[in-house]
């Protein structure tokens, strides 16, 4: 796909898939249209970075949606000095929309091979505010905490608690928790030091982070 016909994908599903999908944030439009996926998709799909579609990544990951993406992202309402937590870097595509709208970004990914070409293709975009880190974040990640947003770029079936005590008071954090077919993309904001709010924001299916909890089951 020529560059030309990037730059109409790319219009074209912000028009399409983002806008229809109420997202409406001037900031989040603005990053969107210029955001360059098919730098961080795999090659073979490059001619679907832009696609309604969810792509693989190998190893049984895959990249969400393009729109998924976005109403992610506007959730987070992401602010230029936050600090940020990103669990599973994945392509690292998200990890630039996040860097460029917010302060700093600490993004842990669990597959090395995922973490080194993410960090190849953030370094030849020219970002520098954003820490990668090797592990497993699915149950919280305190390294870098307090985090003012946070963000789960896979579901979990539930959300542990200690993501919600790395946030900051004032902090969001966004999570797509359920199992198919039935799952929640959720607003959590930290109100205080032990008062949070919980905000529904949409059906969605997502790849399962790897190692993420199982709720407690009731025993008899």
């Amino acid at each position: 796909m020529g560059q030309v016909n990037i730059d109409a994908a790319r219009l074209n599903m912000v028009e399409s898939q983002a806008r229809t999908w109420d997202v409406l944030d001037p900031r989040v439009i603005d990053l969107l249209a210029r955001a360059p996926r098919e730098q961080f998709v795999p090659e073979q799909y490059r001619n679907l970075a832009y696609a309604d579609l969810s792509l693989p990544l190998g190893r049984g990951q895959a990249m969400m949606a393009p729109k998924v993406e976005a109403r992610l992202l506007q959730a987070l309402a992401v602010g230029p000095n936050d600090r940020i937590l990103e669990i599973g870097t994945g392509s690292g595509y998200m990890t630039w929309l996040l860097a460029t709208l917010g302060g700093e970004v600490f993004s842990v990914e669990i597959i090395p091979e995922f973490k080194m070409k993410a960090a190849e293709k953030l370094a030849a975009t020219g970002i520098a505010n954003i820490t990668l880190d090797i592990g497993d974040g699915a149950r919280g990640w305190n390294r870098h905490q307090p985090y003012d947003a946070a963000l789960l770029t896979g579901s979990v079936p539930a959300l542990a608690e200690a993501f919600r005590g790395g946030l900051a008071v004032g902090g969001r954090l966004v999570a797509v928790i359920g199992r198919p077919p039935v799952m929640e993309a959720v607003l959590i904001r930290r109100t205080g030091p032990e008062s949070f709010t919980e905000e529904p924001l949409f059906e969605t299916v997502l790849t399962p982070l790897i190692n993420a909890d199982e709720p407690e089951k009731f025993r008899f």
